[in-house]
């Protein structure tokens, strides 16, 4: 099974670590990459199939990460599964992001392999 996971982040060096956390793993994985929310439902709605996994930085130009949860809230064909990871260890942040059904975590960066394996073999 191929895994299909959606890094929306507008720093570059957030994309290479997660590309860098799924080459670590034994597992068939496929980064897709956005670099702000209106990039990332553009990209939804091109795509034949949802990505598993969807990850979300807060603070980005144009559409934010809080932004895009609403707009991503408001779609018919919603992901199983979005985490926030952000720079943003604010507890308001958090609570306003987690407040979304969708929303299953929201971790502080870098993205860590040992979290990316455990999060799919969960999806299984």
């Amino acid at each position: 099974m191929t895994y299909h996971i959606l890094v929306i982040d507008d720093n570059e060096a957030d994309h290479v670590i997660a590309q860098y956390a799924i080459d670590e793993l034994d597992t068939d994985v496929r980064l897709h990459s956005a670099y702000d929310g209106q990039e990332a439902l553009n990209m939804l709605d091109a795509m034949d199939r949802l990505p598993d996994v969807i990850f979300v930085d807060i603070s980005m130009p144009g559409m934010n990460g809080h932004e895009f949860l609403a707009a991503y809230a408001a779609r018919n064909d919603i992901c199983s599964v979005i985490v926030m990871l952000t720079s943003s260890d604010q507890s308001d942040d958090k609570i306003r992001c987690m407040d979304y059904p969708f929303v299953k975590d929201y971790l502080v960066k870098p993205l860590e392999g040992t979290y990316l394996e455990l999060l799919l073999a969960s999806l299984q």
